[in-house]
């Protein structure tokens, strides 16, 4: 199978007939410059050395070796083939949450990094660390949603992740049985592979029955650990109209992080808690997921194409440096060839 990586520029080849057209104007305007010295027939006579076929050689080198650039550009690729491999790892289904709480601060510094955007750092650095396993997220607030069904593209996974914002979910609260619920479903068929829930979430307005839910879930045999972001003293929420949230009474809302509840939580899902503030907390959780036993995952890979494109950069090459060399100056040994016709010989001798 023969494609191009970049077939757009392909639409380059449209410079050949330009080309072309350029190439009749320039001999045009040639003809009359000469025009005005004389007869053209007399002229060309006083000009034995010029070929009246080497132009076209030339233009013709040109046009090809410009088609081969415009080739190599658009990466020229033959062979792909797919192919079925099984791979060892496990399954992770992350929960975040973008309640309006997690715009307060992960800190005791009012003006410090987003429990959310911590929350986005910690994940990518988890990430980073995943090699043959899968991953999905969901976000949660007073409901709960697939934002990434589980895949093994750890790229789709962070591009998903850095455009999640407490906007996306309308209902506020904080929904963690519902998310668990959500992440359950959201895993493969496969038995065998081993799955585990992080949830990441500071624990505000908890509403449901998330530490039953998580005794569920590891009833099926699947674990679930818990990441605390935020501050146990509390923190304002603030606005991006600026200023801080506030009640209706007018006094401003201080969030905190409920860890008695997010320990509960990852007590009941077999799992451990983390305090997102902790230096090591990516590290800790990566350990805790590399005790699951790696399961065979089928993954599709796709092998890379051959490319193509040197041979015609070689082929480029070759036609420049034919185009260099070929002069406008007839070939000495061409000189002893007449190519004029019958008619010209008989007023070669007439003169």
């Amino acid at each position: 199978m023969f494609s191009f990586a970049n077939p757009e520029y392909l639409y380059l080849l449209l410079l050949i007939p330009a080309i072309i057209l350029l190439h009749f104007m320039s001999r045009r305007v040639r003809k009359r410059n000469l025009e005005r010295y004389g007869q053209l027939a007399i002229l060309e006579r006083q000009m034995p050395d010029v070929s009246k076929y080497k132009h076209g050689i030339k233009l013709a080198l040109t046009l090809v070796a410009v088609t081969m650039i415009v080739i190599v550009l658009a990466r020229p690729r033959a062979g792909a083939k797919e192919q079925t491999v099984k791979v060892h790892g496990i399954e992770v289904m992350v929960a975040l949450d973008v309640s309006n709480s997690m715009n307060a601060s992960a800190t005791d510094d009012v003006k410090g990094v987003s429990r959310l955007q911590k929350s986005k750092l910690t994940l990518e650095k988890l990430i980073d660390k995943f090699d043959n396993d899968k991953v999905g997220l969901i976000v949660f607030a007073g409901n709960a949603y697939t934002q990434l069904p589980i895949t093994s593209d750890f790229t789709s996974a962070k591009m998903f992740l850095n455009n999640i914002n407490t906007e996306m979910v309308p209902t506020q609260g904080t929904a963690i049985g519902a998310a668990i619920k959500l992440a359950m479903n959201s895993f493969t068929g496969n038995e065998k592979s081993q799955k585990a829930v992080i949830i990441i979430t500071d624990g505000e307005n908890h509403e449901d029955d998330a530490v039953g839910m998580a005794e569920e879930a590891k009833k099926k045999g699947i674990q679930v650990n818990v990441i605390g972001q935020g501050s146990t003293k509390g923190s304002p929420i603030p606005l991006k109209s600026g200023g801080f949230m506030k009640d209706d009474n007018g006094n401003v809302v201080t969030t905190f992080l409920n860890e008695k509840m997010a320990e509960d939580i990852a007590k009941a899902g077999g799992g451990i808690y983390l305090s997102g503030n902790a230096g090591d907390a990516v590290g800790q959780l990566d350990e805790q997921l590399k005790k699951l036993a790696k399961s065979d995952l089928q993954k599709v890979v796709y092998s890379q194409h051959d490319e193509q494109f040197p041979v015609f950069a070689w082929l480029a090459l070759i036609f420049l440096v034919c185009e260099v060399f070929v002069l406008s100056r007839k070939n000495s040994w061409l000189r002893k060839i007449n190519f004029f016709t019958k008619e010209n010989k008989e007023d070669e001798k007439k003169n």
